[in-house]
């Protein structure tokens, strides 16, 4: 009853496993299948092997009593000893396996013991008996028969067993096989199988993970790369579906602009048909947009002259787009009340990813507004807006026009630039409305000099450009510029009171001069600044020599007014020392000008123009800043005070903020007054003016240095050393460098040195290059030190190097 209630509780366990693991029951059938037929195969060679080892061993047997037996049985037989004969077979009989003796006896007698079994198989042994004395005798034979009963037996008994235990064997390894199989993979393949079945996009978050710990061999086997590839497939389909909603958005976001978009669209299909119309179409047009779906943007009008005008613009329009690839331009468009107005419009093709049209694009903005004010902005372009006059634009086109003109006429254009004097200075104290009122009446005080096809022009400021066609001589220009100065002569009221003003003219005359308007131009320009050299309200005709001087200067001034801006403009620094011990106490700022065009400009091509033009006040300001600057990062990085020197020109000097120029400088840098030395020009102290005294003395009470530079080179006033607050006396390095080869030179910077320091100045020796110098100032008593021999003048890079690196500096 166990057994038929087993059977089927196992077929139903079968069935459940073929059904829920149907790739582990196919595996161990076939595991099952493949390990009977093998083991078989194994067991057969196995048991066929055992039955060769038993027959062997027979054979073994049977020899070895041919070997032992064959010598004794013969003497016995020789002997005639029958019983001991008998004794030896029956020896042989008593052997395992042997059933069976036949003796047969020369001539024709045998012996025979035992019996042979029936139905049995048996294997048969024959050897002679054999005498040997003086002759060899053939005494008989002996037959010797073993049964293979035995090794049969054997053998059915160990096929048996070894098919039971290889079945047994097998069978254990099958479902050791099939429980690693199913732990190893198939568990994990279900566990795919059911993260396959339950992936959608609603869990892509969630990864494929396998119950299996994290090993790099897990994670590089089959198992782990389909794992990884299906969890990379999950976020590539998570980045495209995150893309595509990206997409989407987009694509939204765009037809939302289109839609709003404060331009008119019209798309069209490739026939030109409209698909789309946007709001701001309809609000500018006054179409509605579901009207003029299917209708060609050139025939919505009513009015057939309109449509057939429209028709003619849009098959321009046509040919262009496919032509070029785009069309723009203003169209005056008709709205559906019959309005006219004027609109922008830009014409595009839509193409697909393959560069085949699919439609066209229509962009459309109202510009009617623009239109009227193109107008107001063209006169404004053209002419100034205070005086009434050309501008420069349009003077430079009429004076085009005058050259074309004069070519073919074979004439002469005369070009006149007047500057008037000291405007400037009636605009600082007057006021800026009296300066515009008096622009006002020198511009018609200088039209009232012309005949009327000649043009008089503002340029800007106080400069105008005088246009003179058609000219027959030389000296009609000339003419016109005395009429001109004459309208100067008489004064001007302004605010009230009289003004007395004058200009400057320069002439240059086409072809003589030039035939090119730009040249023309900047020839005027020289000769007008010749006129102010002669005394100002004069005028100068163009000379060939004015012209490098004049064009230099232009083009110099025009850049340094840029410097500033571009940051050309660079410091460098060069060391004063103590010339008794060598340590540094103070750095001298070199302004620079470094010009992409004309490279490193020193200072004396420069600092002349800017003090003529008052740049030198910014530039000078500038300095100030920068160098306080320099010498409190010097500060940071040492650790120690360095002063800092600055050269200040007259011009900087007499501005009426220098003061406050200087002590802003100081405080916005934090730097201590009294490390900051300005150094002035001997030809500023023999200004002896209240106001120089004056700022000389606020600068000392605010502990700034004060020093006279390049002392002995000019009239050297020694009582004003005396009487201004001056602290260092700088002697020019003419002198210096010279003192070991001129005796008077050495005589002399011993007397400075004698009289600064009597006067209670320290004394700074400039241009020291050579080691012997230094030791006639140190042994003449000469304070500080300063030149090549210690440093050029470095830029700032360069001279912090110097402050870390250099031997000489020393902590003092």
């Amino acid at each position: 009853m166990a057994n038929s209630y087993d059977m089927p509780k196992l077929s139903t366990r079968l069935q459940r496993f073929r059904k829920g693991s149907p790739l582990s029951f196919r595996l161990l059938a076939w595991i099952l299948l493949f390990s009977s037929v093998f083991t078989l195969i194994t067991s057969a060679f196995q048991i066929y092997s055992d039955y060769r080892k038993d027959i062997s061993q027979i054979d073994k047997r049977m020899a070895v009593v041919e070997s032992g037996y064959a010598s004794s049985l013969a003497r016995s037989l020789w002997a005639l000893d029958q019983k001991l004969l008998q004794t030896q077979m029956e020896g042989i009989l008593s052997l395992p396996d042997i059933v069976h003796l036949r003796l047969r006896i020369e001539p024709d007698s045998e012996l025979v013991m035992g019996e042979i079994p029936r139905e049995s198989e048996t294997t048969v042994h024959s050897f002679d008996l054999i005498h040997e004395g003086d002759e060899t005798f053939k005494l008989g034979e002996l037959t010797i028969t073993a049964d293979l009963a035995r090794v049969y037996q054997e053998m059915e008994r160990k096929v048996g067993i070894i098919l039971a235990t290889q079945f047994l064997k097998t069978f254990l390894v099958s479902i050791l096989i099939i429980w690693i199989f199913q732990h190893f993979v198939t568990r994990h393949l279900t566990t795919m199988a059911n993260y396959a079945r339950d992936f959608s996009l609603q869990n892509l978050a969630r990864p494929l993970v396998l119950d299996r710990p994290h090993t790099p061999s897990n994670e590089s086997d089959e198992l782990g790369k389909v794992t990884d590839a299906i969890n990379q497939m999950r976020e590539r389909l998570n980045d495209d579906i995150g893309r595509q909603e990206r997409d989407a958005a987009e694509i939204r976001k765009f037809s939302k602009a289109i839609e709003q978009s404060p331009s008119s669209v019209l798309i069209c299909d490739r026939q030109w048909r409209i698909e789309f119309a946007n709001q701001k179409f309809s609000q500018l047009t006054g179409y509605d947009a579901q009207s003029i779906i299917g209708k060609h943007p050139g025939a919505l009008g009513e009015n057939d002259l309109d449509n057939r005008e429209s028709r003619h613009l849009w098959q321009s329009i046509r040919l262009q787009v496919q032509r070029v690839g785009v069309w723009q331009g203003e169209v005056n468009s008709v709205r559906k009340n019959g309005e006219r107005f004027w609109e922008q419009l830009i014409v595009t093709p839509i193409k697909d990813g393959g560069g085949e049209t699919t439609g066209y694009l229509i962009l459309g903005e109202d510009i009617s507004i623009r239109k009227r004010y193109e107008q107001q902005l063209l006169r404004q372009a053209n002419y100034d807006i205070l005086t009434g006059l050309p501008n420069r634009m349009l003077a430079l086109d009429r004076l085009k026009l005058a050259l074309a003109q004069a070519r073919r006429e074979n004439s002469q254009v005369g070009v006149m630039f007047l500057d008037l004097d000291n405007f400037k200075h009636i605009n600082d104290t007057l006021g800026h409305d009296a300066g515009d009122n008096l622009l006002i009446e020198a511009a018609r005080r200088i039209s009232s000099c012309l005949r009327g096809t000649s043009t008089v022009a503002r340029l800007g400021g106080d400069e105008f450009l005088v246009i003179l066609p058609g000219l027959t001589g030389s000296d009609a220009s000339s003419q016109v510029a005395d009429r001109i100065l004459k309208t100067f002569s008489p004064p001007y009221i302004l605010n009230g009171q009289e003004v007395f003003v004058t200009t400057s003219i320069g002439i240059s005359v086409f072809p003589t001069d030039s035939d090119n308007s730009g040249t023309l131009l900047q020839h005027a320009d020289a000769a007008m600044y010749q006129a102010k050299h002669k005394g100002k309200s004069a005028y100068a005709h163009f000379a060939p020599e004015m012209t490098e001087v004049s064009h230099e200067r232009l083009q110099m001034e025009s850049r340094m007014r840029r410097a500033l801006e571009l940051n050309e403009f660079e410091l460098n620094f060069q060391p004063i020392v103590d010339t008794d011990s060598g340590n540094l106490v103070a750095a001298e700022a070199l302004l620079r000008w470094n010009n992409p065009s004309m490279g490193m400009v020193m200072p004396d091509r420069f600092i002349p123009l800017a003090e003529e033009t008052g740049l030198i006040i910014p530039i000078g300001e500038w300095v100030l800043q920068e160098a306080c600057r320099a010498a409190v990062t010097w500060k940071e990085t040492t650790g120690r005070d360095i002063g800092i020197s600055v050269n200040v020109s007259p011009r900087q000097f007499r501005d009426p903020g220098f003061t406050s120029t200087v002590l802003n400088a100081v405080s916005s840098s934090g730097l201590n007054h009294n490390q900051l030395e300005l150094e002035i020009t001997e030809r500023l102290i023999l200004d002896n003016s209240i106001e120089t005294a004056e700022i000389l003395r606020q600068l000392d009470d605010a502990g700034v240095r004060l020093s006279v530079d390049d002392f002995g080179t000019g009239y050297s006033a020694l009582s004003y050393l005396k009487s201004y607050p001056f602290d260092t006396l700088k002697i020019d390095k003419s002198f210096v460098q010279d003192v070991m080869k001129e005796a008077e030179d050495a005589s002399l910077v011993r007397a400075i040195i004698n009289m600064a320091h009597s006067l209670g100045l320290s004394v700074i020796a400039e241009g020291v290059e050579e080691e012997a110098q230094t030791h006639f100032l140190k042994q003449e008593g000469c304070d500080y030190s300063q030149g090549y021999f210690y440093s050029r003048p470095l830029p700032t890079e360069d001279f912090e190097t110097w402050l870390k690196t250099t031997q000489r500096l020393q902590q003092a």
